[in-house]
């Protein structure tokens, strides 16, 4: 993790050997002042007016000079140290995005989006804090402290032993209980990324909220995840209070030494009061940087806590990979093949017995180039997931899925991608404008093309009657259009990316009649010379497809035409009964 965390700075190199550079200078210049004092007291301002009133020119342009250069070096170190900082940042939000993009749809159902956008907000923001902080008051405390102590033991090495014990015991004490702010610490980031993940939940679905006045409810749910991250909070804070004491302890005991001790060798004529007070001098200068450190300690806990959060990330390999040099698909026709395929998501079915089910148990189903298959059968039966197998969404655990006789885990995955068009019955759509939104599906597309796309999809009229047309702004998950307006929006992108393959998953499902007549025969255009699977309830609309298959417990139970599988009187034709019927009473009722 180190290692990983070390390879951000290589880019960064030049602003961090000047910053290193610069926070020499400035630790060097703090250390020079004292001496510069003890010197001129103990020399040049002893020896009369004249000498002094005669050296004080040369003294002052020493020092004019002495601290513009040190002017300087803060404005390297504050500007250019943080521009570094900014830098890394940037390249870890950018490595942190690129792989949560390579992740598969299991590893998004197993993690809550706002956790991982604490991970890309407020953890990146720690790390690169401290990534620009740390290494330059370590420098430059350090070299403060120890500069300081060998310059005290040069002049009155038994004063300065009883200060370096003192410090010792005390920088034991506050290792010790670094191992507890390391935990806090930790604990901290989990309560805070809940927090997150429940108010994103109670936004994103404040209409069911508001729907059934659970207000209540949620502000309950809030509160406790709220109360949690305060209790860390507050475990947080008396740690680091008890850290801050103690610190605060060393100091006053190492001027108490100072006084104590120094005025018993002075009273010993060991040493002068001159020497006493550059002590005095060294202790202000001494003091700061062990604050500094103090108060480092907590953006060193969050930065290790937030890049440990980071690492676990960067570290996990995804599920779905490409295979090592494995080529683009190659479409020739366009069938696609099922082969005794076997599936199950991380939390399985079970069965009467117990005994767990797999979601698709040896399935096996060849959809012919240019032909249109529709899968029917009960929810949850498979038929959604069968889709998602194709693109590799999720990967078969056994059997394979083949396209034109290639297995779709030996080709690259943006190939097989681009050569997929799919509706889901779940449309989402981008804040941003509709044109945008239709443009998604070939982000290169003219302007008449987003248009000729919208009007196959029957929504080019509606768009038209807006006052901004292609223009107009979707809002989050486009909340300013109706359902069927969103699925419309849809399903013009997939017009204009003119896949090869068609995966309709409940795509008219939120539509009206008359628009999705319309839609209907656009789609039976697109349809045509291109493989296409369709899942739909209602049987209505499948009726002209080509193949239907019934798919029961991940496995296709029958398979026909419709007035095959009518004549058949198995389970399509019952679930064709059973709706016609039901759509005939509600005809009647109407």
């Amino acid at each position: 993790m180190f290692k990983r965390f070390l390879s951000y700075y290589r880019p960064q190199l030049h602003l961090f050997i000047g910053d290193t550079a610069c926070a020499l200078v400035l630790a060097a210049i703090d250390l020079s002042f004292p001496i510069i004092l003890r010197t001129l007291a103990g020399g040049l301002f002893s020896e009369g007016s004249a000498a002094i009133l005669d050296a004080l020119g040369m003294i002052a342009l020493g020092l004019i000079v002495l601290y513009l250069v040190r002017t300087a070096c803060r404005y390297f170190v504050s500007a250019q140290g943080h521009i570094m900082g900014a830098r890394m940042e940037s390249q870890m939000r950018q490595d942190l995005f690129d792989q949560y993009e390579r992740m598969s749809f299991s590893y998004f159902d197993r993690h809550n989006s706002a956790e991982m956008m604490s991970r890309v907000v407020n953890d990146l923001f720690d790390i690169c804090e401290g990534a620009h902080h740390l290494p330059e008051w370590l420098i430059i405390c350090t070299i403060e402290i120890v500069g300081a102590f060998v310059i005290l033991f040069t002049i009155a090495p038994i004063l300065a032993g009883v200060m370096a014990g003192i410090t010792l015991v005390f920088v034991a004490i506050m290792v010790h209980q670094n191992y507890r702010m390391r935990t806090v610490y930790a604990e901290n980031r989990v309560r805070i990324a809940e927090v997150n993940s429940q108010l994103q939940d109670s936004l994103a679905g404040m209409r069911v909220v508001k729907s059934f006045a659970n207000e209540e409810v949620e502000r309950a749910k809030f509160g406790h995840s709220n109360e949690r991250y305060l209790a860390s909070k507050v475990d947080m804070y008396h740690v680091m209070g008890r850290y801050q004491a103690t610190s605060a302890l060393m100091t006053g005991s190492l001027y108490a030494a100072i006084i104590i001790l120094g005025g018993y060798l002075i009273a010993h004529n060991q040493i002068s009061a001159v020497d006493l007070a550059t002590f005095a001098l060294y202790i202000s200068l001494f003091a700061t940087p062990i604050e500094t450190l103090v108060n480092s300690t907590e953006l060193f806990q969050k930065a290790i806590a937030g890049f440990r959060r980071m690492d676990e990330v960067l570290r996990h390999a995804p599920d779905i990979a490409d295979a090592p040099g494995a080529p683009d698909l190659v479409l020739e026709r366009g069938e696609i093949t099922y082969r005794d395929v076997c599936f199950s998501y991380e939390t399985r079915e079970r069965t009467d017995t117990g005994e767990e089910r797999p979601v698709i148990d040896h399935l096996n189903l060849t959809i012919r180039a240019g032909e249109t298959l529709a899968l029917v059968g009960p929810s949850g039966g498979g038929k959604s997931t069968t889709c998602a197998l194709l693109p590799r969404f999720y990967d078969v655990d056994a059997g394979t899925i083949e396209i034109d006789g290639q297995d779709v885990r030996d080709v690259t995955q943006e190939s097989l991608r681009k050569a997929i068009g799919l509706v889901q019955q779940d449309v989402y759509l981008f804040d941003g404008t509709i044109r945008e939104n239709i443009a998604y599906g070939r982000p290169r597309a003219s302007d008449s093309e987003i248009e000729q796309a919208a009007r196959r999809a029957n929504i080019h009229t509606f768009i038209e009657t807006l006052p901004e047309g292609y223009n107009t702004v979707v809002g989050e998950r486009g909340s300013r259009l109706s359902g069927g307006q969103k699925q419309r929006v849809a399903i013009a992108r997939v017009f204009l990316k003119d896949p090869s393959i068609l995966i309709l998953d409940e795509a008219t499902s939120a539509l009206d009649n008359e628009s999705e007549a319309a839609v209907q025969e656009a789609l039976a255009e697109l349809a045509r010379g291109r493989t296409t699977i369709v899942i739909a309830h209602r049987l209505s609309t499948i009726r002209s497809a080509d193949v239907i298959a019934t798919v029961e417990q991940g496995r296709v139970v029958e398979q026909g035409t419709h007035d095959e599988l009518m004549a058949r009187d198995g389970t399509y034709a019952r679930y064709y009964r059973m709706q016609f019927e039901g759509d005939r009473a509600a005809a009647w009722a109407c």
